[in-house]
């Protein structure tokens, strides 16, 4: 073996072995996963896990996720002032960079956003455009877990960008096909266009 090969074997291997003293799961009950520098990824956990694992969680905030109220953390609602050189004074709220929560949610809604908007009889470049988009989109993707995840499945279910409708409903079965290892239920995919393009007709 290279001194590559063992560099990238031993990067890979910190990521499955986290350091001693890190939690290997977090309050959420689902595994921590770690940058290959084994650090706790952000983008990778919810907040809470996250902090917990980077020992930046309050005991309080830990009762209230016990307790089953809200884990929005202080910082994302309280209004911090600062100083500003045109107006004296400005005020910005505290935000918290997106777990994988947020960040999934969004992500989701960009990509059948993307699809709803999608040519219904695509030409063959924009056939091709988005394939590469949807494989850069795994590949930059923040939480490197699930990006790799998302590149797995679409080497078992390549993207079916022939239509509007078949790029609808293949981002629908990827989106199901994460919901089923959350445990989340499955969503009936022939309503992809109420959903994320038309909406519902009202009753």
């Amino acid at each position: 073996m290279s001194s590559t090969e063992t560099k990238v074997a031993s990067q890979e291997k910190a990521v499955d072995t986290p350091p001693k003293g890190l939690p290997q799961f977090g309050a959420s009950g689902r595994r921590i996963i770690y940058d290959k520098d084994g650090k706790p990824c952000r983008a990778c956990n919810t907040l809470l896990d996250f902090q917990l694992a980077t020992g930046k969680s309050s005991k309080s905030r830990k009762e209230k996720k016990e307790h089953g109220q809200s884990t929005e953390s202080s910082s994302s609602t309280i209004a911090s002032t600062m100083p500003s050189t045109t107006s004296g004074t400005s005020y910005y709220t505290k935000v918290d960079p997106p777990d994988v929560t947020k960040l999934g949610r969004s992500s989701w809604s960009l990509l059948h956003s993307i699809a709803a908007t999608y040519p219904e009889e695509p030409t063959t470049k924009q056939q091709q455009d988005m394939k590469s988009f949807l494989n850069l989109f795994a590949g930059f993707y923040p939480c490197w877990f699930c990006g790799e995840e998302f590149g797995k499945y679409m080497e078992k279910h390549k993207p079916d960008t022939g239509s509007q409708d078949d790029l609808g409903k293949w981002l629908c079965d990827a989106h199901n096909a994460v919901n089923k290892r959350l445990g989340k239920p499955k969503f009936d995919c022939q309503f992809w266009k109420k959903r994320w393009k038309d909406g519902w007709d009202e009753e």
